[in-house]
């Protein structure tokens, strides 16, 4: 059984997942596609490409080519900056293309992504700086408000902190790294990435997943119950930082060579009809 590989067998019930002995998601999540002809296919498109507030630059359409080489620069940057295998990267940071570099970067390289809620306040993400020990954090310009007063006001102090755009931030600094990145070695039992509870019965608490878990969900839900293909638009109105948004609009259609359609706007009414007639999801 190649390495970073599974096999389904959906003639029982449940299907019946096996993992091969040395397993990275992202390279199954990510790489697989170009082996398998999809690099070409669109992976993201990104619905704010064309808003009156969008960047000069902003990409509508990002491939499966594209997203592969900008995991892996993204992948090599994190690692230079990280002091260790296995730190947390803490991510306050939008539904965009550069959530997707930045999560499968992180897994692939061996590093753990934490992706928190952007609707949260400084002491919030205060406290989840340090019960994390995050190695790194990164986030997008829109929440530098909240982010700042929580760094200043944090026991622990990351690595590394980067923002997510401009010649200095993650995107530009990317540029400068290679497009090649050997997966560090996991199994389907390694730790993956974590999610924090909402904290309704106290401060959250930061739920570890493993690798095996993201291919179990995308097997079980995605394709045993939804029936999803490569041929599926997914839009989610729950955010990524969500476990629910993160299934439906990142790793579900990543599993099927689908196409996932992204806006960093709060849901709206009219957003999603609007992205529902464009997009048609």
């Amino acid at each position: 059984m190649a390495d970073h590989s599974v096999t389904v067998d959906h003639s029982t019930t449940p299907s019946q997942i096996e993992y091969s002995p040395v397993f990275n998601v992202a390279v199954h999540m990510i790489d697989r596609h170009l082996a398998e002809g999809r690099g070409g296919y669109p992976a993201i498109i990104n619905a704010d490409a064309g808003s009156p507030d969008a960047e000069e630059g902003v990409e509508e359409q990002v491939t499966y080519q594209q997203l592969a080489e900008r995991v892996n620069r993204c992948g090599n940057l994190l690692g230079a900056f990280a002091s260790q295998p296995g730190g947390r990267i803490l991510m306050v940071v939008k539904d965009c293309p550069e959530f997707f570099y930045l999560f499968w970067g992180a897994i692939k390289a061996g590093l753990v992504p934490v992706p928190l809620n952007t609707l949260l306040r400084a002491d919030d993400y205060r406290f989840m700086i340090e019960d994390s020990a995050c190695a790194g954090l990164v986030y997008s310009p829109e929440y530098q408000s909240e982010v700042a007063p929580a760094l200043a006001a944090s026991g622990h102090q990351p690595d590394f902190i980067l923002c997510t755009e401009g010649p200095s931030g993650m995107s530009g600094l990317m540029e400068g790294y290679s497009t090649i990145l050997k997966p560090a070695p996991a199994t389907a039992d390694s730790e993956c990435f974590w999610l924090y509870s909402s904290g309704s019965t106290g401060r959250p608490k930061g739920a570890v997943h493993r690798h095996r878990d993201i291919a179990a969900t995308c097997v079980h839900y995605a394709v045993d119950t939804l029936g999803m293909n490569q041929k599926d638009i997914c839009f989610s109105a729950a955010k990524l930082f969500f476990a629910y948004g993160l299934g439906n609009a990142m790793t579900f259609p990543l599993w099927v060579g689908g196409t996932a359609v992204l806006s960093g706007q709060r849901p709206s009414p009219d957003m999603t009809f609007q992205i529902i007639k464009e997009h048609k999801p």
